[in-house]
């Protein structure tokens, strides 16, 4: 891919800025920089208010360049300048991104042409957020052993029974995607089915229980199902394995670049931090602090020479190795050059006062799950093993 900018996307980092500058300001400004890894419990209700605020100037979903759903079309290039502008901007992380990078998209690629003119449009409003329902207990990072069931009712509509669990944002989301079993007696990848379940329900049928995390913080949910009605199946029945594994593959994609840009940024603080306490002087420290710039560096040009490479089956397991370990090294590095003090807490700290540890010690606590959520880095790496280089595969 070529990303050198020209006259257009010169044009439309003006207008991405311009509008940045304009609209965030007043309230939506107090919620600069928050909401990220390990904060994504702050300022929900604001958060909401700018998603729609985004909505209303057509800033979500311009890589759908999809019309007539209230988005603005934009190259490759545009979709990353957009990222950098709103990096720069300090806006708070955003509430409908799974919504608008990995549903719409889906929907784009297998949904009918109702479903798109029924879900895209509120979505790219902000006015629906979305929640993710594939990991349970039992099958994180191995999906194709969901348990979860959805069953037919007399009128044809499916009935999901079943548990998900790390399902980030289920508590302010207004609909799931849910992977379930809708053939009997099926194994593996076969019989699954790709369900749209509306989160408001009649009580009993939908239980959201959050999970409480070692940083006091409840980022992650439980999500048991009891018999909640699905709206609609995309992709068509039996075909969910498929549709899921797309929707996985739009993971890695732009929203890559966004994550590098927010991860620069945790990585400016870890260096002022290591210069303010003198850490910069510890040859050790240093070499460990310039590698993860130039890793940081790497990362980016990789994410950029694939991001145009649709249907590469390794890009995504190269791109979620290269980030996880990263980040997961950057959180240690937050502690080690702060030093013996970073370990210090408040004095009446305790699980039920979540929200007393300072960013970076959330940050070095939640990167702990890195390179487990999202595929653990053995799965990738089997990934890379047998579809990339050809090994042999791994017994079953």
């Amino acid at each position: 891919m070529d990303f050198a900018l020209g006259d257009e996307d010169v044009a439309f980092r003006a207008e991405a800025r311009a509008w940045l500058e304009a609209h965030f300001t007043g309230d939506f400004a107090g919620a600069a920089g928050i909401g990220g890894p390990g904060s994504e419990h702050e300022a929900g209700d604001l958060r909401l208010r700018w998603e729609q605020e985004l909505g209303a100037g057509g800033w979500i979903g311009i890589g759908w360049n999809e019309d007539g759903f209230g988005n603005r079309r934009a190259t490759l290039t545009q979709q990353v300048v957009w990222a950098e502008e709103y990096a720069r901007s300090h806006a708070p992380a955003r509430m409908g991104h799974i919504g608008e990078n990995l549903l719409a998209p889906t929907l784009i690629a297998y949904g009918t042409d109702a479903q798109k003119e029924r879900y895209l449009p509120p979505i790219a409003r902000g006015d629906e957020l979305w929640c993710q329902g594939y990991s349970e207990p039992g099958a994180g990072s191995d999906l194709a052993s969901v348990r979860t069931l959805a069953e037919k009712d007399g009128d044809g509509t499916f009935r999901v029974t079943g548990q998900k669990i790390w399902t980030s944002l289920a508590q302010d989301a207004d609909w799931c995607f849910v992977l379930a079993r809708t053939e009997k007696g099926s194994t593996r990848h076969h019989g699954l089915s790709f369900l749209l379940v509306p989160m408001d329900q009649p009580a009993g049928l939908i239980d959201v229980r959050p999970i409480r995390q070692m940083s006091g913080t409840a980022e992650f949910n439980e999500v048991f199902f009891d018999g909640a009605r699905a709206e609609s199946v995309v992709g068509g029945e039996g075909n969910g394995w498929q549709v899921a594994m797309g929707l996985l593959a739009l993971e890695r994609g732009v929203s890559t670049l966004v994550q590098q840009i927010g991860f620069a940024a945790e990585l400016d603080e870890v260096i002022t931090t290591a210069v303010s306490t003198g850490a910069t002087h510890d040859p050790v420290l240093r070499d460990r602090l310039v590698r993860q710039w130039a890793e940081l560096r790497t990362m980016r040009w990789n994410a950029l020479r694939t991001l145009g490479n649709a249907g590469d089956p390794g890009a995504p397991s190269v791109a979620k190795l290269l980030w996880g370990g990263w980040h997961q090294r950057l959180g240690e590095l937050a502690m080690q050059v702060r030093g013996a003090g970073a370990a210090v807490g408040p004095a009446d700290w305790s699980p039920d006062h979540p929200y007393q540890l300072d960013a970076q010690q959330r940050q070095f606590l939640f990167t702990r799950a890195d390179t487990i959520y999202g595929g653990s880095d053995e799965i990738q790496r089997n990934i890379i093993a047998e579809r990339v280089l050809g090994l042999p595969r791994e017994p079953r």
